[in-house]
């Protein structure tokens, strides 16, 4: 085998499907590229137990694993993942500035330790180690990342609002229903793999990342300035699949299972 690939993969619309079922094709295609001996690192914006348990699915151990878009960069030692850097910010500003904006909307912070607070009516959620908290609570704790949703308007309409609200010193993304995830300032999925890539000693010309959600923009943004290769899903916003230099199928037809399969042929 030539030299080892970095391979940056979004795990929600890129491993999974919408009802968190993952196709075996998909799963087998995974498995085959790190026993090719490529450095696989699931870069989501999800929590760190689900990003475990995702790797779990896989059947594979990533010697790192990317959390909470960026924020968490995880090094497995011996049998468990320990956190090797973390970055917090105070949500207030952002949480007030985006209440005033979204009446109706439903918050949740989440702290360094993976703790989580919400408000009333945040579904669709995992909501293990959380507690429900009144508004002003959330601020109690600085935050490793904050989810807003609106489910009363509809994506295009909560994308305008949000991005009318001029926020500052924070970084945010929009997911295809009404959710927003707020990081810290400059923090994003880029920032997190560009960690490990420093530690696992690959160049950027040897990444490649997948995704297919608008918090994958910085991830393929930043593999393509250093000459590797940013592949959007086939069911990714346009603004999405621009920021890629490759698209493949929708996660419905494999298409991450499609880029795999070609990259153990070359």
């Amino acid at each position: 085998m030539s030299e080892p690939l970095l391979i940056g993969l979004d795990i929600d619309g890129t491993l999974v499907h919408e009802d968190d079922s993952m196709s075996p094709r998909v799963a087998d295609a995974v498995r085959a590229v790190v026993d090719a001996g490529h450095a696989v690192v699931l870069a989501t914006g999800r929590s760190q137990p689900t990003t475990e348990s995702t790797a779990e699915r896989l059947g594979i151990e990533p010697s790192h694993l990317v959390s909470a878009n960026g924020a968490l960069v995880l090094e497995r030692r011996g049998d468990a993942y320990e956190t090797i850097h973390v970055e917090t910010f105070d949500p207030a500003p952002a949480l007030r500035t985006i209440a005033a904006g979204l009446p109706t909307g439903s918050f949740m912070v989440e702290d360094a330790t993976g703790h989580r607070r919400y408000t009333n009516g945040m579904i669709d959620w995992s909501l293990d180690n959380a507690e429900q908290v009144e508004f002003e609570q959330l601020f109690e704790t600085p935050a490793m990342r904050v989810v807003v949703m609106s489910p009363d308007h509809h994506v295009d309409d909560f994308l305008e609002i949000v991005e009318s609200m001029g926020l500052h010193k924070v970084s945010y993304a929009i997911g295809y229903s009404s959710w927003l995830d707020i990081a810290p300032d400059g923090v994003n999925k880029a920032t997190g793999l560009a960690r490990v890539a420093e530690l696992l000693d690959i160049p950027r010309s040897r990444t490649l990342v997948v995704g297919d959600g608008r918090n994958d923009i910085d991830m393929f943004q930043w593999a393509v300035a250093g000459q590797g290769r940013a592949v959007a899903m086939g069911q990714a916003p346009v603004e999405v699949k621009a920021a890629a230099n490759e698209v493949t199928a929708t996660v419905g037809g494999d298409g991450l299972a499609l880029v795999l399969e070609a990259l153990l042929r070359d």
